[in-house]
């Protein structure tokens, strides 16, 4: 997806694409069988997603200004204009080459951070942005580029409609979206890794084992639109908002677009591309000129265009690269599931830490496919994305336990090892697996932190503000360079003040709804109004359409009208709702809600999205900001 592609979604042109990619499978059997792929010499690399964010802590759309504003080698956009992502330099694993890449790293998100301010905007290291609301996922903020439109043309028309999504953690979280902008919420550091053709497929297994307990010790992404979901919540809602698969279809084995795999690797990485190829249609055709066997058979290496261009398009965590340096092509695994923070530091040794642990699980391990089952690496990996260090975790030959001493007394001791066979300065290797030993013993990933901090500001502020109290809060620690395991928690008072935090409805809106069907009992409204302190009751049909409202006041009248009890006690609601009620949408302004209850004298709205009920807005609602207001106005006398 590095290339900007026009959308062309005619029968004709998909067919000449599928030809061409076919010819570039050709091709790659022909590159291993000649031995072409590059061999003898380890190299890593790294790619930094980030977040762009406002004075208020929330998503700042201004990444196409900011990249105007620097050079933008080696930096490049991404799905949404919140988003960007630098490159970072392959290096040869060897002397300080780790700190050496965390410090072009710390120079990269520099930059970004000077040009953002120009923008009054700030940069964040996070792997989900926990003040993003769904009104940040709108098609207006979507990067204005051929590729990224073609993409969610093209998964929309693979999908069939809406993209839902649903995750279950402490809280639950049901939604639906009309496009590929839920993927914008993620943001991860990849970690490439190069191995010869010889070792790819051991290798790969390896890689795959490590995943899970490895992700344990990094989780960074615990938050999504207020709920508390997984300890790595990228993992499932990557997987959904990309999965094209009919609801219908739910009887059939398919695979969604980003996946685990289904079982280890047998000899060779064609193997995955051939996979792919047959599990997945060609989403995105454009114009290859490249023959790739022609090229071979002048003496050339071909790009594989085709080839790369449908491997974008299909997301293994663990996903197969091929590419050419210095004119020779070579084949890396790129680790897909290490999220972006929380510190610069912290990265560099999660990356540190799936590299040592690939290389000495490899060495080490030379039967591990026997030794292992493939579903319980599978299963590691989905325990760790819910239960970060809290999971528990298999091993080899049978063995499990909970994650952090899988960790503590086997994978970092193993890494430390794999690490001990390249020539890497000693220090740089304890440094860096230092990191990942504090923050397991402490107990603190990037995740931990970030729900340790929310509850102890259970009781304060909104919502709005606690979510930005913890990013200001990041923002802050991720510049002093503190690993996370030192961090202290969020304070209310770093969100910024109140103002940020009530300028459109969804910041404060009530989520948690009171409502009834228009068939039940007026006296079951009266109950509910009593037992929960509430002036107003939603009225809604089976499919959450907002269908009426009931204040405190429409009970009080019909008391006054002296009905008989037979008559109360029967009575259904619909006879005393309000049946066409003011509404607002989540993305209404605040100045407008209060505009609208004044034009039409009510005191409270119900906000509306896309004709179902998602919220509530009243005159309590505003209280803190006359609480606020008041406190100012008098501080002034």
């Amino acid at each position: 997806m590095g290339m900007d592609v026009a959308p062309e979604r005619s029968p004709e042109a998909i067919r000449r694409f599928t030809r061409a990619l076919l010819r570039d499978l050709q091709a790659m059997e022909r590159i291993l069988a000649e031995g072409m792929i590059e061999s003898g010499i380890r190299r890593f690399g790294a790619e930094q997603e980030m977040f762009l964010v406002d004075e208020a802590w929330r998503a700042a759309p201004v990444a196409v200004e900011v990249l105007e504003d620097i050079d933008e080698d080696p930096f490049t956009t991404e799905l949404a204009r919140y988003n960007l992502e630098a490159n970072l330099s392959p290096r040869v694993l060897e002397g300080s080459c780790f700190s050496d890449m965390q410090q072009e790293l710390d120079g990269y998100v520099d930059r970004v951070r000077r040009a953002a301010r120009r923008q009054s905007a700030d940069v964040i290291l996070t792997g989900i942005l926990p003040t993003l609301t769904k009104s940040d996922l709108s098609l207006e903020n979507i990067t204005p580029r051929a590729r990224y439109y073609a993409l969610n043309e093209a998964m929309h028309h693979a999908g069939g409609g809406a993209f839902r999504l649903r995750i279950r953690g402490t809280d639950e979280l049901m939604i639906e979206h009309d496009s590929v902008m839920l993927e914008s919420c993620n943001t991860s550091f990849q970690v490439h890794l190069q191995v010869s053709a010889e070792e790819f497929a051991h290798h790969y297994n390896v890689a795959q084992a490590v995943t899970g307990p490895v992700l344990a010790a990094c989780v960074n992404s615990p938050l999504l639109f207020g709920r508390r979901l997984w300890h790595e919540t990228r993992i499932a809602l990557f997987q959904q908002s990309l999965d094209t698969r009919g609801a219908d279809l739910h009887m059939r084995e398919m695979s969604p677009r980003v996946h685990f795999g289904g079982s280890w690797l047998e000899s060779s990485v064609v193997e995955l591309f051939h996979e792919d190829v047959a599990n997945f249609r060609v989403l995105l055709a454009t114009q290859v000129d490249e023959d790739p066997l022609q090229v071979l058979d002048e003496g050339g290496v071909p790009k594989l265009q085709a080839l790369q261009l449908h491997n974008g398009t299909v997301y293994r965590w663990n996903r197969p690269c091929y590419g050419i340096s210095r004119g020779k092509p070579h084949l890396r695994i790129e680790c897909r599931v290490l999220p972006a923070g929380p510190t610069t530091l912290d990265e560099m040794a999660n990356a540190v830490f799936w590299i040592g642990a690939v290389l000495g699980a490899a060495k080490e391990f030379p039967d591990l496919v026997d030794r292992m089952d493939f579903d319980d690496a599978k299963s590691n990996f989905l325990a760790a994305s819910r239960l970060g260090l809290g999971a528990g975790q298999a091993w080899l030959d049978g063995e499990s336990g909970p994650a952090d001493r899988l960790i503590l007394e086997t994978l970092l001791p193993l890494a430390h090892r794999g690490l001990a066979d390249y020539p890497v300065e000693p220090r740089e290797v304890d440094r860096y697996l230092g990191v990942i030993e504090e923050r397991v013993r402490a107990g603190v990933t990037g995740s931990g932190w970030a729900l340790r901090s929310l509850r102890k500001l259970k009781k304060a502020g909104t919502r709005g503000e606690k979510l930005a109290a913890i990013v200001s809060a990041t923002v802050r620690q991720q510049n002093d360079g503190i690993p996370v395991a030192r961090w202290e928690p969020a304070q209310l008072h770093e969100a910024g003040g109140w103002k940020h935090h009530y300028v459109r409805v969804e910041q404060y809106m009530t989520t948690a709804l009171t409502t009834v069907n228009q068939d039940e009992l007026v006296e079951l409204v009266a109950y509910l109004m009593d037992l929960r302190q509430i002036r107003h009751v939603l009225i809604e049909d089976n499919d959450h359409r907002l269908v009426g409202i009931v204040s405190y006041r429409s009970v009080l009248r019909l008391m006054a009208q002296g009905r008989t009890q037979a008559e109360a006690e029967s009575m259904p609601v619909s006879e005393v709702m309000e049946r066409h009620p003011v509404t607002v949408t989540p993305e209404t302004t605040t100045l407008e809600a209060i505009r609208q209850m004044r034009s039409h004298k009510v005191s409270a709205l119900p906000v509306v999205k896309n004709g179902q009920l998602v919220g509530l807005v009243s005159e309590i609602d505003f209280m803190p900001m006359a609480y606020h207001l008041l406190e100012e106005r008098l501080a002034e006398e």
